[in-house]
């Protein structure tokens, strides 16, 4: 496949992104930020490439994305080594984000999940967790939104099954996100 047939694929998967989805999406924008106005904070977390869009989108609302303003509150769950060891060596790799929810989610919190597949057993186990504690869930997967889909409250789902497309439009929905709480947060 040439470069010209990927971008022509990924063009093709934006276009149909928001042409059906678009409504959740900006459903999910008008909720991050009425939540991060109340004073709660956005939980994110994903596994692999997912936990580097976490770790960017978390840290775009920590420090700043396009200008300079008061941080928002965001946490990426794959960032503490200690605790992601910790958890996966004592109990199971499937507690290393439902563990950190139960210990810094509080009610009307966001639950931000990223996973491809929406499959992964320590992805579910965080959800659930979140679901328990009155989170908002939200999860950004790949076409159809896996056995995560039926855990959430949005579900973004990007409709293509190739992970390198599905991940590049989670990073284009993570900065969207991010310039949309930014511009209208109020901060």
């Amino acid at each position: 496949m040439s470069y010209q047939d990927v971008i022509c694929e990924w063009k093709e998967t934006a276009e149909e992104f928001f042409k059906t989805r678009e409504h959740i999406f900006k459903e999910v924008i008008s909720l991050s930020i009425e939540r991060l106005r109340s004073g709660n904070k956005i939980l994110v977390f994903g596994n692999g490439g997912s936990a580097a869009q976490a770790q960017h989108f978390a840290a775009e609302l920590v420090n700043r994305f396009l200008k300079t303003r008061p941080p928002l509150r965001a946490i990426a769950l794959s960032t503490d080594t200690s605790a992601l060891t910790s958890i996966a060596n004592d109990s199971s790799f499937d507690h290393v984000f439902s563990r950190q929810v139960e210990a810094l989610g509080n009610q009307g919190d966001v639950a931000l999940g990223l996973s491809t597949s929406g499959n992964s057993p320590n992805m579910l186990e965080a959800m659930r967790a979140a679901r328990e504690r009155g989170l908002i869930t939200v999860a950004l997967t790949g076409k159809g939104g896996g056995k995560l889909g039926p855990l959430v409250d949005y579900l973004l789902d990007v409709p293509s099954k190739k992970t390198p497309r599905i991940q590049e439009i989670h990073i284009l929905l993570l900065h969207l996100l991010a310039q949309e709480i930014e511009e209208k947060s109020g901060s």
